[in-house]
């Protein structure tokens, strides 16, 4: 009893944390994106948006051994296993982040000499991915953190981080630099981040990182993350399919319409990622009873459900409001796309928490099939509904995806589940 109060304990201090860290995140997401969007119009925020979006595309690439290998990993080896797991992992990390980051540059450079990439959409996009390669390597230690239920350390570097960000982009826009260069500010607090992540594990360590290469847990993370790296890859490109089915349709300014509703919609969604995140290391990770994991499994929908509802409602009621608020004159109709989009903040929650079953048994094919089927379904509404309802058919997909998605969830929760 006195371990599950701590795991308790433990759980709801790391939400407290990871609250006003995405709190933090919406806040300056919401404050960059209104002073973007009135400095630099619909058109070149369309632009940014889109850079955005094909870097959420390509990030999953870095993810080989992602935190779905890592956090159990580090669960179950001994402590002093620790630089050799974190040591491994960062070397397979940067190797890819760094070959993904030099092939993004060269078709960047291909692509806007021959006119077939918008010249500035690849040069924000050139910024942008300068992130890869300090983010997913130097996750590891935010890995590390989450496994021991206590992300207090990086939740903290990201909050300042972010507000550094949001108060170069305002001198940014007063010194009116051109909107081009906007994604090495992204890089810049990248760097930052990882480096506040270093100091502090070498602090915990004795001023070292102690890391240490083994190659046969280099070929482990290899062999067993590259399924659910394949699966990550589907799962953000279905994310982000919307847009990019969308760009060829529809113009910048529409595009950036839309991607204007959608950033504040995925900033309320990421709310169930965070409650996945929190409560997966004490409510599931570490429950082996198949009756209390069960139960467990059905408060935390409900939960999930029940919050999302209440944020959908409310963001509903006051979408017209949000959005003139945040972005001004020129984005009118991302109103009725905002007010749409916030419900499948309910499909989004339920999947979220679904989907820690499937994490925690390691059910890679269960993931991959899962994405993929996901992104089948998306990709053949959106070439129905695209065409006829803009924006609105966008949305669709989105919510065919989550619904295939959903039904795989709780299909592999009641084989796996299910009193033998």
């Amino acid at each position: 009893m006195p371990k599950i109060s701590e795991d308790v304990s433990r759980a709801i201090g790391n939400l407290v944390w990871l609250g006003c860290e995405r709190v933090t995140q919406i806040v300056v997401a919401i404050v960059i994106s209104g002073v973007l969007a009135r400095h630099i119009g619909p058109d070149v925020f369309g632009k940014w948006q889109y850079a955005n979006t094909l870097l959420l595309v390509l990030v999953p690439i870095t993810w080989v051994c992602g935190a779905e290998i890592l956090v159990p990993t580090i669960v179950h080896e001994p402590p002093e296993r620790l630089g050799t797991i974190l040591g491994s992992a960062f070397a397979l990390r940067f190797g890819i982040s760094l070959a993904a980051m030099l092939v993004t540059w060269l078709v960047l450079g291909i692509g806007a000499h021959t006119g077939q990439i918008d010249a500035v959409v690849a040069a924000m996009l050139a910024g942008l991915a300068m992130t890869m390669l300090f983010r997913e390597p130097f996750g590891v230690i935010g890995t590390w953190l989450q496994s021991r239920t206590h992300s207090k350390p990086a939740l903290i570097a990201a909050i300042v981080a972010a507000l550094a960000k949001m108060g170069l982009v305002v001198l940014f826009v007063r010194l009116a630099f051109a909107p081009a260069h906007l994604g090495w500010l992204w890089a810049l607090e990248s760097a930052a981040i990882a480096a506040a992540l270093v100091a502090y594990y070498a602090r915990q360590h004795g001023g070292r990182l102690g890391w240490h290469l083994d190659t046969r847990l280099f070929r482990h993370f290899v062999s067993a993350g590259s399924v659910f790296w394949l699966g990550l890859i589907c799962m953000y490109l279905f994310l982000k399919l919307d847009r990019l089915m969308l760009e060829r349709v529809v113009s910048y300014a529409d595009l950036g319409r839309y991607s204007a509703a959608q950033q504040l919609n995925e900033n309320w969604i990421t709310l169930a990622l965070m409650l996945a995140q929190t409560l997966g290391p004490a409510f599931v990770y570490r429950v082996h009873d198949t009756a209390r994991l069960l139960r467990n499994m059905v408060r935390l929908l409900a939960m999930t459900a029940a919050l999302m509802i209440v944020g959908a409602l409310t963001l509903d009621a006051l979408g017209g409001l949000i959005i003139r608020t945040v972005f001004g004159p020129g984005f009118d109709g991302a109103a009725d796309i905002f007010r749409w989009a916030v419900w499948l903040s309910l499909p989004a929650g339920v999947e979220a928490i679904a989907n820690l079953v499937v994490l925690k048994y390691q059910a890679r094919y269960v993931l991959l099939t899962k994405w993929l089927c996901a992104l089948a379904a998306a990709f053949a509404t959106n070439l129905v509904t695209i065409s006829r309802f803009g924006g609105h058919g966008a949305l669709m997909g989105l919510a065919a995806g989550y619904v295939v998605a959903i039904a795989v969830d709780l299909y592999y929760i009641r084989f796996r589940l299910a009193p033998t």
